[in-house]
This record gives structure tokens, sequence and C-alpha cells, in this order.
């Protein structure tokens, strides 16, 4: 389907886009992990698309103001991986996992794991992974030094085995503070859901989801307690907040029709988005006429490269439901995908309109301008693109987009300058480099244009130092 140049990677735009998730965000605490296991991968591929992330905005705002915290500075947003899991590495973003979405029954399951999830925002608990690490550290070194003093003194044995005990006991130090963490959310999640009037029958539904995982993957309830684990067995967290939550006023409050119909639409189109195509129309064949299911369908074909099937998907969406802008958004998509940028003009310009100007889609109606090669869409394009950087600067094809739009209009230097944003979001610090230098030769020194230039060429400068350390 749809995916961005980035920091995050690929071609094209709009839809479901795919960006790649680098760096220091993927390296995440294992407690600050809802489930099972993390992914050790050293690049994740995020998806961004505007009706996902303006649901998931929705279903959290309660939670996030329970939680003390500025709905405009949390996001939530949607990792590509099969497995069921959410996390948090610093700042105050809550990653969700695509398999998570697709294996939820309902939204309000979906709010218990990001209630979870600010829990660990809240507490602080990625900034704290030092204390455990400390403290675990601490012990293997000291186990270090006796092993390497009794294998001096001719005692090798013995020595090894200082060695052995001494890592088992740093582990189960660090895993026990992981533990903690993970209760300390467990019950900081239920009070957001409790202050927020929002049921926590979804977040024991989902703990019982895990609980089957366990079963599966037969973790051990030994005499350990889940000594092995990062995380409390869920058993025992389903017991702990059963109590909890069965007590609340809220546990009966049913969730708002509303916001399931949309959750049900999201799941449906990401479900069509990540899977394959076979897959999604076992699971909503043609003789299911309901909406997700035309959405789930729209998304297969067109990933099938079927543009007719696919378009005909989506004129039975907008006769459902006309001037929906994320129908005219996956038709503008399909059409400009297919070779029509200038058919897919109508309705990515309804759907732009439909969503106040949403950057995501912004972006692809500026794609679309461009893509028909007319000169006369040239400064619409570039207005388009300006203003849906300005309200979401890390795009990194809009940024590339935009740059070719100042190419054709033959001004250099902010079409380096655009190069410039793009190559530094997409982890390429080499490429920003010349193009930032190439920005500020051809701009006034002191302008806000330059000093930005200035700024990526000095990031870029250290990111390069600090790679030479590296290596």
């Amino acid at each position: 389907m749809a995916s961005l140049r980035s920091r995050y990677s690929g071609t094209g735009s709009g839809g479901f886009a795919r960006h790649i998730l680098r760096g220091a965000r993927t390296m995440v605490a294992v407690f600050a992990t809802f489930n099972l296991a993390l992914s050790s991968a050293h690049a994740q591929e995020i998806l961004r698309d505007a009706e996902t992330e303006a649901l998931l905005a929705e279903a959290s705002a309660p939670l996030v103001k329970a939680a003390g915290l500025d709905p405009r500075n949390v996001q939530v947003l949607l990792i590509r991986d099969d497995s069921i899991n959410a996390f948090v590495a610093g700042g105050q973003i809550v990653w969700i996992h695509s398999g998570l979405i697709t294996a939820a029954d309902n939204v309000n399951q979906v709010q218990g794991v990001i209630a979870h999830e600010l829990g660990h925002i809240e507490g602080g608990h990625v900034i704290r992974s030092s204390e455990g690490i400390k403290e675990a550290t601490g012990i293997s070194i000291l186990s270090l030094v006796l092993g390497a003093a009794a294998v001096a003194a001719g005692a090798g044995e013995a020595g090894m085995g200082i060695l052995a005990a001494g890592q088992q006991a740093a582990m189960g130090k660090y895993l026990a503070f992981s533990r903690t963490q993970e209760s300390s959310a467990d019950l900081a999640g239920a009070r957001y859901l409790h202050t927020a009037g929002i049921s926590g029958k979804g977040s024991l539904e989902f703990f019982k989801k895990l609980q089957n995982l366990e079963y599966r993957y037969r973790v051990r309830e030994d005499t350990n307690d889940g000594y092995a684990t990062t995380h409390p067995l869920s058993s025992d967290r389903i017991q702990v907040l059963t109590d909890l939550y069965q007590k609340d006023p809220a546990w009966a409050k049913p969730v708002d029709p509303a916001l399931e119909a949309r959750f049900e639409r999201v799941k449906a189109k990401l479900t069509g988005y990540v899977s394959d195509p076979p897959v999604t129309l076992r699971k909503y064949p043609e003789t299911d006429s309901s909406v997700p299911a035309f959405y789930a369908r729209a998304y297969a074909y067109h990933k099938s490269a079927y543009p007719d099937q696919a378009l005909s998907a989506v004129k039975a969406l907008l006769t459902a439901i006309p001037n929906d802008p994320y129908f005219d958004e996956l038709e503008g998509q399909i059409l400009l995908e297919n070779g029509h940028p200038a058919d897919a003009i109508g309705p990515l310009r309804q759907a732009v309109a439909g969503t106040r100007g949403n950057p995501l889609i912004s972006g692809m109606l500026g794609h679309a301008l461009v893509a028909t090669e007319d000169p006369s869409h040239l400064d619409e394009a570039e207005q388009v693109l300006r203003s849906a950087l300005t309200r979401d600067r890390e795009n990194p094809f809009a940024w590339y987009v935009l740059g070719n739009v100042y190419a054709r209009k033959g001004n250099n230097a902010l079409a380096a300058l655009a190069s410039a944003e793009q190559a530094d979001l997409s982890n390429n610090p080499a490429q920003a480099s010349r193009q930032a230098q190439a920005a500020m030769t051809a701009l006034k020194p002191g302008t806000h244009d330059y000093l930005r230039a200035q700024d990526i060429a000095m990031a870029a400068q250290g990111a390069m130092e600090r790679r030479k350390k590296k290596k």
C-alpha cells in the first residue's frame, strides 16, 4: 500500500503509511512492555494513518487526563508487528503493535492496554530503569571480582560457580524490579479507568488473552512466582484487578457504540493492510455487506492490484456513509497509486476539508498535485505541503515532495533545505549535512531558513562523529 520516505523509510504517501522506527526509541526496557515478550529488532515499522490516530487519540483522551497528563503532549502510535504488544520508550508516546489491535475484541480492551502504558509514563518507569540496572550491575560486577579472585587463586570451579551465581542473582534482581514496575502500572491503569468512568472489563478480558498465550507457550507458574519473567503472571494480575474493577461504578457501563463502530472500521482496514489478501477475504468474505467488511476488502483488492474491485468497494462505502473523509481519502489513494493523480485530487481535497486539514491526508493531496506534472498545480501543492508540515514536521515524504516543488519552481535553496529535512528524518546524516550546507550557501545569513539549515548541519555532523566513535 502506501509508504513514506523517512527516518522512517520507503516511498509513496497516504492511507496507512510505513515508517521505520530506529535508534534509541527501540531500546525499550523490558519492564515497560505490556505482554510477554519484546521485539528485539533494531528497526520497527511505524504505521501512520489519519483515521487510526484520530480514534486512538479520542479513546485515550479521558485516560490521559485521568493520569494528569496533557492530551496534546501524548501520542498513541501504531507499529507493524503481529505480536500482541504495547510499550513506552521514554517521552509521552504509547506504541501499540498492529497485532494487538487485530487481536482485540473491542475498543475497551485497547483502552485497558493504553491505561496500563500510561501508568509507565506517569511513573517515569523508563527513566527509572537505571535504578534496577544499577543494582543488578552492582551484583554482577561483585561476582566478577570474586570469581576472578577465586580463579587466580587456583580454584577454577569455585570461581566459575561464583560467576554463574552472581549472574543469576543479578538477573533475578532486575526481573523482580521489572515485575514491581508492571504491578505498579496495572494499579495506575485501574485508577485511570476509574477516574475516567471507563469499565475495566476490557482490561481483564485482555489479561485473559495473555493468560492463554502463557498456557500456549508454557510459561511456568512455579514456586518462584514468575521469577524468570519480566512481568507478574497474568493469573496473579487478574486476581488482583478483578476485585478492583468489579467494585467500580463503571464496571457495567457499556462502551460508546459510536466509538466501538469506529474501532471496528479501523480494525478492518488494518487487517486489510497488514494481512495477505486471501487471509483478509476469508475473514471478511463477499457475503459480508457490513461497512468494516467493505473497508477490509477495499484494502485487500488494492493490495492485490485489482483497482476496479477496490474502487467498487469504496463506492459501496460512500453509498452507505456519504462524504466520509476517510473513504474519500481511500478513493484518492487508490486512484493516485494506480496512475491517475488528476482523478485523485477531487476526493483528496474533500478528505482534507472533511478532516480540517489533517497533515497526513494533506501530504497525499500535495503528492497527487505534483504527480500530475501540471505546473499550474505547483502553487497549491506548495501551500498544502507547507500547511501539512507546519502541523506535523516528522513527515519525510512530505519534505521530499516539497523539495520537488521548490526545484520545479527554480528555488534551489529551499529545495536543498527540504532535502536536508528529509535526510535528517531518514537517519541519513551525511546527506543531511550536504544538503544543509548547499542550502546555507544560497540563503541569507540570519534568516529563519538559514538558521534551520545550520541546525541540521550541526546535528548531522554530531551524528556522523558519534558513528565514527562507535566503529
